[in-house]
């Protein structure tokens, strides 16, 4: 069958402009300011143009409203987390909630400016986040500062990519739609204790739909866990592994 690369879509010049330089603008600041209380007021003022285009009104239910777009009045869930490192946590809070709350506003469907935006944001939250990199909405990480994404990934609408132990997109990686990638386990009769472990995709792996990454495995290079499996260990190279536990059905042909 014929290849269908992805099409180069533009909004109109104007479009093009206002967005790109919000981005700029929005970049320019947190690199310039890495505190949790500066970057939270950057974030609440960007939320209310996005929200309370009108400004803060002063009814009770607008002005909950408006206290909730400011980070500091509200709590994520890795903040409850005893693994968790304040300090790199809370200096990218800020983002990880303008990320999320993007994606809820009446701009998260634009591709174009999501893309941009995600990629933007992720050099400040992520370990390392390479080139031509592109997240879908509702894309959501835990920490933020154990995952890696390399040159060319995809990553597509509402994965999770729990990085708590490390995560790892090697380069043409692709993740599916529901997917989810864990990097941490529980204890089998204490929950509270949990084992952190790096899991590693690729490259050029593809994680197909509403499949599952237990923590600690590899998907190999070119290998791919099709839809609705669960790797709960390696997947060798070149390999296509379905089910759950998911298990090896073909050898790609290298030819």
């Amino acid at each position: 069958m014929p290849p269908f690369p992805y099409r180069e879509l533009d909004p109109t010049p104007e479009a093009k402009t206002r967005f790109t330089q919000w981005i700029q603008q929005l970049d320019e600041q947190f690199t310039q300011h890495a505190g949790y209380e500066r970057r939270s007021e950057i974030v609440r003022e960007e939320l209310r143009k996005l929200f309370l285009p009108q400004g803060p009104a002063t009814d009770p239910t607008n002005l909950l409203v408006d206290l909730s777009l400011d980070p500091r009045n509200i709590t994520l869930e890795p903040e409850y987390y005893g693994d968790v490192d304040p300090i790199r946590y809370y200096e990218r809070k800020p983002l990880i909630y303008l990320w999320q709350m993007f994606d809820r506003s009446p701009l998260g469907l634009n591709h174009w400016l999501g893309f941009r935006l995600r990629a933007m944001l992720g050099r400040h939250l992520f370990q390392h986040i390479g080139s031509n990199v592109k997240i879908f909405h509702n894309v959501e990480f835990t920490f933020g500062y154990n995952l890696t994404i390399e040159d060319n990934c995809v990553i597509h609408r509402n994965v999770l990519l729990d990085d708590r132990g490390g995560i790892i997109l090697r380069h043409g990686t692709s993740v599916s739609d529901y997917a989810n990638i864990y990097s941490h386990t529980h204890d089998l009769k204490e929950q509270a204790k949990v084992t952190n472990k790096v899991t590693e995709l690729g490259p050029n792996a593809r994680v197909t739909y509403h499949a599952t990454v237990l923590a600690g495995v590899r998907i190999g290079e070119d290998a791919m866990l099709g839809a609705m499996g669960v790797a709960t260990k390696d997947v060798e190279p070149h390999h296509v592994n379905v089910g759950i536990p998911a298990r090896t059905v073909r050898i790609k042909d290298r030819g």
